[in-house]
């Protein structure tokens, strides 16, 4: 199954700073269905993150880009935050072809501008992604320093690759029903240890 939208934290580093960025998505990942016991509902969920050139962070000795991620229910609706973000990104509204099915595979490798806000729980402070605006015209990001992370859940040998996925996202994705369906219940009831126009960024 491709990750296709249609129309029917766990880090140890302080937070980013409050601000507009340039990001590169370099990651996105199929969380499987979750069940949301707010809205009593079930629904697909993706993780979309971006590394941020121009902010770096020390890791294991090495320079990396900071990165910021987002959780989206998969659905194109009208109301859906996932649609108001890629128009937003793309600078263009999506058409009745596009609606039908677009691949988010298309989103890997392009710019956009953040914007992150911070918002507190208890004594915790985190940054958050209030906006995503597409690019100032003729503006080339370069290219991203990580890996392009491309994770469908129900795809062949999905369960082989969580090794190359953060843990505190493989966390995420082992409370999904997908998943819990995909390894099976024990006995006991537990669970066992598209073409875009040429102008556009995509």
């Amino acid at each position: 199954m491709s990750l296709i939208a249609k129309e029917s934290g766990g880090s140890k580093f302080p937070p980013i700073d409050e601000g507009i960025y340039t990001g590169v998505c370099y990651s996105v990942v199929d969380l499987g269905d979750v069940y949301s016991e707010k809205f009593e509902n079930t629904s697909r969920k993706v993780l979309v993150t971006w590394e941020l050139p121009d902010e770096t962070i020390e890791i294991d000795g090495a320079m990396m880009p900071r990165a910021i991620s987002r959780e989206y229910t998969l659905s194109l609706s009208t109301k859906a935050n996932l649609r108001k973000d890629l128009e937003a990104w793309r600078c263009k509204k999506f058409d009745e072809a596009e609606l039908k099915g677009f691949d988010l595979k298309n989103v890997l490798g392009k710019g956009c501008q953040l914007q992150v806000i911070h918002t507190s729980k208890g004594t915790d402070t985190y940054a958050n992604i209030s906006a995503i605006m597409g690019l100032p015209k003729g503006t080339k990001p370069n290219p991203p320093v990580n890996d392009l992370v491309y994770f469908d859940l129900e795809g062949d040998g999905a369960l082989s690759q969580l090794d190359k996925i953060p843990q505190w996202v493989v966390d995420k994705i082992k409370k999904s029903e997908t998943y819990k369906n995909m390894v099976g219940k024990t006995p006991d009831g537990s669970y066992p240890v598209s073409t875009s126009d040429d102008d556009l960024p995509f």
